[in-house]
């Protein structure tokens, strides 16, 4: 693959990862809006931003990495880009929560097609040394993604109404899908028929029998269990702590933050790479224990400024992973493994993530602590257990590194 179409299809697939985060955390954003109109409770806004698409997004990632494994990849992005803009723009047309909630399991279905594809796909388009950077050109489509949904959605919607605001920002997505199939190249890839009789279970084990790839999940789960717990009640702290609601929709300026610390993150790993592959964990490591001291301060800062500030400058630091988190993944499999393990990563991640820090952090604010700074105290025992989890794991996993990479 030439060298500026490998370039202009990384920005395209950047943008395509922003569009999906955008679609998945517009409900979040919307989520008052869509309660009162169709007269729904706390209980089924939560049901639709959490398990309606997340377990789904987490059960189907892995089958489809398998597909994508097994069949063209630039196939499996754009039917999934086409499947899930079209469930966002019907979701405006909704008139029943059971409506929405079969539409966010499609949007959870459809999404899980695009990353381990992707992964997959980026691997074979880009050298080794590459890897870090590219992919976390690639992940810093997440926060960007993420800030969007706040500045467009929200502004669409006070402006509109949450029906527009799902349709417009479905759109851009059932234009782009069609130009993805047009101009996306397939890279070689060598696929041997062994191979791909091979049972899916036991390439599961196989990968999973590797004691790095065992701490890399353990310790970039911790990481996402920190991450998701930040994002569910960081609110909290504006509003509980401190009555300043209206400092909620600015924190998503921290978020576009994030996109340029994870693009610096996996260059800073593919650097530390050049004398030993496994000090790319480094970053990870970086990430576990860097943002801890801001989001300590940030927590039980006096003014709500200053817990703004610091509770931003935290997310930087600890949210700056994501790319070197996928792409290290990919260095223990071989070429016709590669979705599968971007599918298993974002299965163990999406779990971890959304069912264990945002569960475990509100049954602590409602069952161990009380008083004005109980959100304080319960994302900061979480926030404190997940770093030292998360450096610790990954100091593991770079010592059985070099026993477990593959070279390819």
């Amino acid at each position: 693959m030439k060298k500026y179409a490998a370039y202009g299809t990384v920005l395209l697939f950047t943008v395509i990862y922003i569009l999906s985060f955008v679609d998945r955390q517009i409900v979040a954003v919307l989520g008052t809006q869509i309660r009162d109109g169709l007269t729904l409770n706390n209980l089924q806004i939560g049901l639709l931003y959490g398990p309606a698409f997340s377990f789904v997004y987490a059960l189907a990632g892995i089958p489809m990495g398998r597909i994508s494994d097994r069949t063209s990849r630039k196939m499996m992005i754009s039917i999934g880009l086409f499947t899930w803009s079209l469930m966002t723009v019907l979701s405006g047309f909704a008139a029943s929560f059971m409506f929405l909630i079969t539409a966010r399991i499609f949007v959870g279905l459809s999404q899980a097609m695009l990353s381990p594809a992707v992964y997959s796909y980026l691997a074979d388009a880009f050298k080794p040394e590459k890897r870090a950077t590219i992919f976390s050109v690639y992940a810093s489509g997440i926060f960007i993604g993420v800030g969007l949904s706040f500045f467009v959605g929200g502004s669409v919607s006070l402006q509109y109404d949450w029906r527009t605001a799902m349709i417009v920002v479905g759109i851009p997505g059932l234009i782009l899908a069609p130009l993805t199939w047009l101009l996306v190249k397939e890279p070689s890839r060598v696929v041997k028929k062994s191979t791909l009789e091979e049972n899916v279970w036991s390439d599961i084990k196989w990968i999973l029998k590797k004691k790095s790839v065992q701490y890399h999940l353990l310790g970039f789960s911790f990481l996402a269990c920190m991450g998701y717990t930040i994002l569910a009640f960081v609110g909290n702290v504006f509003n509980d702590v401190h009555d300043r609601p209206d400092l909620i929709s600015n924190y998503g300026w921290f978020m576009f933050g994030v996109g340029i610390s994870v693009i610096l993150s996996g260059k800073i790993a593919d650097l530390l790479a050049e004398k030993s592959s496994d000090r790319r964990y480094l970053m990870g490591v970086f990430a576990a224990l860097g943002g801890l001291p801001f989001y300590g301060l940030g927590l039980y800062a006096s003014s709500a400024e200053m817990s703004f500030i610091l509770m931003g400058v935290g997310v930087l630091f600890a949210s700056s992973y994501n790319g070197v988190a996928a792409a290290i993944i990919q260095y223990f499999v071989p070429g016709t493994k590669r979705a599968l393990a971007g599918g298993i990563y974002l299965f163990v991640i999406s779990i971890a993530g959304f069912g264990v820090g945002p569960p475990v952090t509100g049954w602590l604010m409602d069952f161990v602590f009380s008083g004005e700074y109980a959100v304080s105290h319960a994302m900061f025992t979480v926030i404190v257990i997940c770093s030292a989890g998360a450096a610790f794991s990954l100091l593991r996993a770079m010592k059985y590194y070099d026993a477990d990479v593959v070279l390819n």
